[in-house]
């Protein structure tokens, strides 16, 4: 087997189940006969493509804003995803977060994908957003995440400078739409099977083997 079986994750760097799904995909991946095979690329999509930098609003108002509900049931919302976040060993401090736009970010995650360190960059970018109180739309953030991951200072400014990877993450987000994506995260493996949302790992575990027995036979 030369080629690679290419698992696909739509997601969104403000949208914390994504972070949890990812942790949850990689802990199926530890013990998975396989795993060498397995190639990651992330891909684009915005929950809020309108969303500005507002380092004045919490996300517990936000939320509760674009939900049509109160700002106490929020914070419990938030209390929930961060003690599922903690089950897998993620610290979610939104108190500290910041309200940002994320269509930079993607199109750094894309610059990186360009040397294989998409996986790096989304991690990154994870962290600083849920866990480092970082504004993730603010260029000097983006170039010292990009710089920690091994990107040239040089490159990544011109990038954020500029519009490119513009296409690249348009085309994503049209491209999750087109096969139904209606939500983040969503996990799709060798085109033969997905996973919706942050799953239990046992979902992980049980969709990965039944694709990869597909794409092996294939190979």
């Amino acid at each position: 087997m030369q080629n690679k079986f290419k698992i696909e994750i739509w997601s969104d760097i403000l949208c914390p189940f994504c972070y949890i799904g990812k942790r949850k995909l990689e802990k199926a991946l530890e013990n998975f006969n396989g795993k060498e095979f397995i190639e990651i690329d992330w891909r684009s999509y915005q929950l809020d493509p309108d969303a500005t930098s507002s380092p004045n609003t919490d996300v517990f108002d936000y939320l509760a804003k674009r939900k049509g509900q109160t700002r106490d049931w929020s914070i419990k919302m938030h209390e929930q995803v961060t003690n599922t976040a903690k089950e897998m060993g993620l610290n979610y401090k939104f108190e500290k977060a910041i309200i940002a736009n994320s269509y930079n970010a993607h199109r750094l995650i894309h610059l990186a994908k360009k040397y294989k360190l998409g996986n790096e960059a989304e991690e990154k970018i994870f962290k600083a957003y849920f866990t480092d109180g970082k504004d993730i739309a603010d260029k000097e953030t983006l170039i010292t995440i990009g710089k920690e991951i091994g990107l040239k200072e040089d490159e990544i400014k011109d990038v954020l400078n500029s519009d490119r990877y513009s296409s690249e993450v348009k085309a994503d987000i049209e491209e999750a739409q087109k096969i139904g994506v209606r939500g983040v995260p969503f996990f799709v493996m060798n085109r033969t099977h997905a996973v919706s949302g942050a799953q239990p790992v046992e979902i992980f575990a049980e969709t990965l083997e039944k694709s990869f027995e597909s794409w092996k036979n294939k190979n």
